[in-house]
Formats: structure tokens, sequence, C-alpha cells
């Protein structure tokens, strides 16, 4: 598969991480698209192994999705800038502590941004148990998965 090729599944993939934090973009499909694009350009076994793999990975995030409370996001204040925070956050996590700093730096971001908007450290670790009360696990469970596919599509890709 040539750089070009590689570049555009990476695109996919960016697309669909960032469709995860935007209500009715359906990011984790859009990334397993990408890993599907890839094995089929990509004849070895390894390509095949991580569409497997991411396979598993979403359907295990959906069935963890489908045990959490509804997405409520928009009621309970959520904006565009906290779920830009929120996904800055988590990516930011994922590198600086592989794999699960992205929990915690997804919590950090809607803090920070909370934070940010209120003023006051209190209204803002109020303001982020509610956003993870309201939707925020949920949207959580489908990051995370995105990340780890996309991690392992990088790993494939540079180390494979």
């Amino acid at each position: 598969m040539g750089a070009w090729e590689l570049l555009l599944v990476g695109v996919v993939m960016l697309l669909g991480l960032c469709g995860v934090l935007v209500p009715g973009v359906p990011g984790p499909w859009l990334v397993w698209a990408a890993v599907l694009w890839w094995a089929l350009q990509d004849p070895k076994g390894l390509a095949w192994t991580l569409l497997v793999g991411a396979s598993v990975v979403l359907l295990a995030a959906q069935a963890v999705r489908w045990q959490l409370p509804p997405r409520r996001l928009r009621q309970s204040g959520a904006t565009r800038r906290m779920a830009a925070f929120a996904g800055a956050g988590a990516l930011l996590g994922f590198c600086v502590v592989p794999v699960v700093g992205a929990i915690p730096g997804f919590i950090g971001g809607i803090y920070t941004g909370e934070r940010l908007r209120l003023g006051g450290h209190g209204e803002a670790v109020a303001a982020t148990r509610t956003a993870m009360r309201m939707g925020g696990t949920s949207v959580l469970t489908e990051l995370f998965a995105c990340l780890l596919i996309l991690g392992a599509w990088l790993g494939a890709v540079f180390w494979g």
C-alpha cells in the first residue's frame, strides 16, 4: 500500500475519532471502515488480524454502551468546546501514557474546559461529574475503543 493510501486511511480514522465526539456521526464505524479498507489493500495476515480485532473491540464497546445510561449531554450543558477539550485530552493522555492515559485525559479535558468556562475548581468538578453522568462515559467508551484501534493500526503500519 502506498504512502498516500496510508495517509488517507489515517485521515479517515481521524475523522472517525472526531465523529465520536459529534452526535449523529458514526465515528466508530468510520474507524472500522478505514481498517477494512487497509486490510483489503494489504493482503498480509497482520492486516486481517487487526480487522478482526477492531471488530471485536467495537462490538465490545457497543455492548458496554448499551449497559450505560443514554447520552443526554446537551441537557447537561455540554458544548462543542467541551467535546474538543475532552477529545484533545484523551488523545494527549493516550500518547503520554499509552492506552490507559486516554481515560484520565478525557476526564481532565472536560475538567480543563469547564474550569476555563466557569472559573472555579468546585464548579468545574461538579460540571465534569454531571457531564460524565449524562453520557460522557458512553462517549469515553467509544473514543477509547477507537483510540485502541488507531494505536494498533499505527503499530501495524510502522512496526508490522
